[in-house]
């Protein structure tokens, strides 16, 4: 018979966890030992436990969406990073670029948020990358601009030789009013070296968002799991992102992206429900100083991020619109949800709809 210890509210089977929990209870910062315990104890509900008291203790029972749409303006791309569908090069059979007008035409007046990402363009000026931000912003100055992740932004340095501070700079004039975050993949060497070596690596990508922050840029960073790496390389990961937000305080969100396997097969499986709420709550437990976990339901599924919002995190991100990025690795989510479906996903898990823009100013809380 398994022994059980309750202590403050939470049944826990792995007693190895109770010091996590008081450590939780004070509001102390959980160690590097802490983390790679909460990925590999078998206390499942327990952990759970612990990361919704943390998101209700920020949040309550609030959980955030936004109207947004994921605008990838091309998939040609010098890179070839072993993990990634999406990426093709000139020629290629289904290499795109979308124009000026194709891009607009994805944005209406409701859109709060738009998200753009896209392949590293061996021939796009920066130019033209300012001229989508600058565009969107002129025919909606109501939608907020989220563009180009750290790696994008590396790459027009080593492209065109123009330095983050200036680009940043030149896209802020331009509209641009937060990063996303992506193209950190995993703050490991030894991944970097397996899977995309061409990539910006961990101290880079790190540089480029404290720029940004120091300009005044919030940024949303992300973690890509269910791969080759270690929960070692995961804690790593979520501790380097801490100790940037410690010192800039210029993260919104942190997003744990599941790996989709999609053609590139690294591994033989998609990572489990169980591993995706694992991940969301020990991300919840470890970035004490994030404000927002969110449950990305576009890679999880729309039936795992609505649980997920019971181990921690308080955001569904959008309603997307038209993503490429994922579902060329054939993500099983549908390409996009309206309003009503995100207010559903909410109130089933008995949670409070809150519409947001793109920095996290509420837009209107869908009381019962």
């Amino acid at each position: 018979m398994v022994s059980i210890d309750v202590v403050e509210g939470i049944a826990f089977r792995d007693r190895a966890l109770i010091p996590i929990w008081e450590k939780v209870l004070a509001k102390e910062k959980l160690s590097f030992d802490d983390g790679v315990l909460l990925f590999q104890t078998g206390d499942f509900p327990a952990i759970g436990r612990m990361a919704d008291h943390v998101k209700t203790r920020m949040w309550g029972d609030q959980v955030f969406f936004v109207l947004n749409r994921h605008i990838n303006p091309t998939n040609v791309c010098v890179l070839s990073c072993s993990f990634c569908d999406f990426a093709k090069k000139k020629g290629d059979e289904g290499a795109y670029e979308m124009s000026m007008e194709e891009i607009i035409g994805l944005i209406d007046d409701e859109t709060r948020e738009v998200h753009i990402v896209g392949g590293h363009h061996p021939d796009w000026p920066f130019e033209r990358y300012e001229e989508i931000v600058r565009t969107i912003h002129s025919r909606f100055p109501h939608t907020q601009v989220k563009a180009f992740t750290a790696s994008e932004i590396d790459y027009f340095h080593r492209r065109w030789k123009i330095p983050p501070e200036e680009s940043l700079a030149r896209l802020k004039d331009a509209g641009l009013r937060s990063m996303p975050g992506g193209g950190a993949e995993v703050f490991s060497n030894r991944v970097k070296n397996l899977l995309f070596p061409g990539k910006a690596g961990a101290e880079r990508w790190l540089e480029i968002h404290r720029i940004a922050h120091n300009m005044g840029i919030p940024s949303n960073a992300t973690l890509l799991y269910g791969h080759v790496e270690t929960y070692e390389e995961r804690v790593q990961h979520l501790m380097l992102l801490r100790d940037l937000q410690e010192e800039t305080n210029g993260f919104l969100a942190f997003i744990p992206l599941e790996y989709q396997i999609g053609d590139t097969l690294l591994v033989p499986r998609h990572a489990s429900p169980m591993e995706d709420l694992k991940t969301v709550a020990t991300a919840r437990l470890m970035l004490d100083n994030f404000p927002h976990i969110k449950a990305y339901w576009v890679v999880i599924s729309e039936q795992t991020a609505s649980v997920a919002l019971h181990f921690g995190a308080d955001d569904l991100d959008g309603t997307i619109g038209r993503e490429r990025i994922a579902h060329a690795a054939k993500a099983a989510s549908p390409a996009g949800l309206a309003r009503e479906r995100m207010i559903n996903l909410v109130t089933e898990a008995q949670r409070i709809p809150v519409e947001r823009d793109a920095l996290y100013n509420v837009v209107r809380v869908y009381e019962n």
